[in-house]
């Protein structure tokens, strides 16, 4: 009889990798910190509210986990550069980061949005996120090595009567990542969109705790059900680790099949 020895995959694991990651109190960022965390990376916890990130934090310690809480609005440079320079501080680099945080304070027909929530949109779920990339890039590229997600939509790939500001802004962040792959590929630093579709979050509760609409979702999704936050983690923890060392400038979209139709 043959023994079938076991090997462990060291594939997935971030062990001594830093991970910087916005809006990690909650929903898929959080998922993803605290899959990151219990891959090995030590992780940042940043979100607008100090004591939010400090009980997220606490609790990836408590799990064993290495965690640093910085709080930081996306919607301000400066807060971003302390965020960036805090974690430095802390632990001397970034080697992933991850663009989760993202806002949208319009429901309605995109002819109907006011220039200034417009702005609030774009600002917050574009340009914060090219400005921590600009922020973070460099020492990526000294190094030659660093990965880059951030978190998109399926609303960047489809039309929506009541989301399509927010629909823009995320098919520019998947452009964004296509772009920022294509200038720092050379430097062996990778950028990827992870594009979810409807997630059980707070971000979407509206949706999928109208038992209507989340009955018709599930009915015209291939895989019959709603995603979770660790659904969307375990593509994150993929596209940082040596997994996905070959991954660049890509949507992956995680939707269980709605985009693909039939449903």
């Amino acid at each position: 009889m043959h023994k079938v020895q076991c090997m462990n995959s060291n594939l997935f694991d971030l062990t001594g990798k830093v991970a910087l990651i916005t809006g990690s109190t909650r929903g898929i960022g959080r998922a993803i910190a605290e899959h990151m965390a219990r891959a090995g990376a030590k992780v940042v916890i940043s979100s607008r509210t100090a004591a939010d990130c400090e009980t997220v934090a606490q609790s990836i310690r408590d799990q064993g986990g290495e965690a640093l809480a910085a709080a930081a609005s996306i919607s301000k440079y400066a807060e971003l550069q302390s965020l960036v320079q805090r974690t430095r501080d802390t632990w001397g680099c970034i080697d992933i980061l991850v663009c989760n945080a993202a806002s949208n304070p319009y429901y309605g027909p995109l002819l109907g949005i006011s220039d200034e929530l417009h702005d609030k949109v774009m600002r917050n779920n574009i340009l914060s996120n090219l400005w921590l990339c600009k922020l973070v890039s460099p020492e990526m590229v000294s190094r030659r090595d660093g990965a880059i997600i951030i978190v998109s939509s399926i609303a960047g790939l489809r039309a929506s009567a009541a989301i399509g500001a927010y629909g823009i802004s995320k098919a520019a962040d998947m452009q964004l990542a296509r772009n920022l792959a294509l200038e720092l590929g050379k430097s062996n630093v990778r950028v990827n969109c992870i594009a979810p579709g409807l997630v059980k979050t707070d971000f979407a509760r509206a949706l999928w705790e109208n038992p209507k609409f989340a009955a018709e979702r599930e009915q015209g999704t291939p895989l019959g059900r709603l995603g979770e936050p660790d659904d969307i983690a375990g593509i994150a923890v993929m596209l940082a680790s040596r997994a996905g060392a070959f991954v660049t400038g890509q949507a992956i979209v995680v939707d269980g099949g709605v985009t693909i139709g039939g449903g």
